[in-house]
């Protein structure tokens, strides 16, 4: 398991629990947002500097057994297939552990899930989150919309429960919108489906 922020890949614990069969409406509903924003190089792979080769921005969609969310290191991908997905079935934060199912054991689960994980366990409205990069997008919204504390890393427990706090603290259910402080390029959108979040997304990018 890495613990490096910058190799892009998991740093909670995460325990394979069976074989995902996945709704074809499901991934296509995600494919069908996941190819725009890749058009857009919203979601991606870094293509030089020491980020080189890692890839980034990642999305999810509420199941009646948990949420469906691209598997870590599928960026660079332009389009993904089923093995590209694993479905969160549990989250612990205090344990810092995630349970998950794939198509096969080795896809592991991206390193936002347990961000994605707070969302739906805060707001039985949410249905759908996206997470993207983009700086000069990210510096737009850093403290004009919902944002996470600079001092939070991603894909950690504290990140979650940053979730939690600008849920009590900030218009995040409404804004849909989220801007992550420690993360830089993180912008979160949220939404009922996938089409809203997609949509709130691409009418604050402009």
């Amino acid at each position: 398991m890495s613990t490096h922020p910058k190799e892009g890949y998991y740093k909670f614990n995460p325990r394979f629990v069976g074989i995902a069969e996945f709704s074809p409406a499901v991934l296509a509903d995600l494919n069908r947002c996941r190819e725009r924003l890749f058009a857009l190089r919203l979601v991606g792979m870094f293509q030089e500097g020491e980020l080189k080769g890692i890839g980034y921005g990642n999305l999810s969609v509420r199941t009646p057994g948990g949420f469906v969310i691209t598997a870590t290191r599928t960026g660079g991908f332009p389009v993904l297939g089923a093995e590209h997905y694993t479905e969160i079935v549990k989250v612990d934060v205090d344990r810092n552990a995630v349970d998950f199912r794939a198509v096969v054991e080795t896809t592991t689960p991206s390193a936002e899930c347990m961000t994605h994980a707070m969302f739906y366990q805060a707001d039985p409205a949410v249905g759908a989150v996206i997470h993207v990069h983009h700086l000069e997008f990210w510096k737009r919204l850093l403290d004009r919309v919902p944002t996470t504390a600079r001092e939070v890393e991603y894909g950690t427990p504290d990140m979650a429960r940053e979730i939690l706090r600008l849920y009590r603290e900030t218009d995040l259910s409404t804004r849909k919108l989220a801007a992550m402080g420690g993360h830089e390029e993180g912008v979160i959108s949220i939404g009922k489906d996938m089409d809203e979040a997609c949509a709130v997304l691409l009418a604050a990018y402009g």
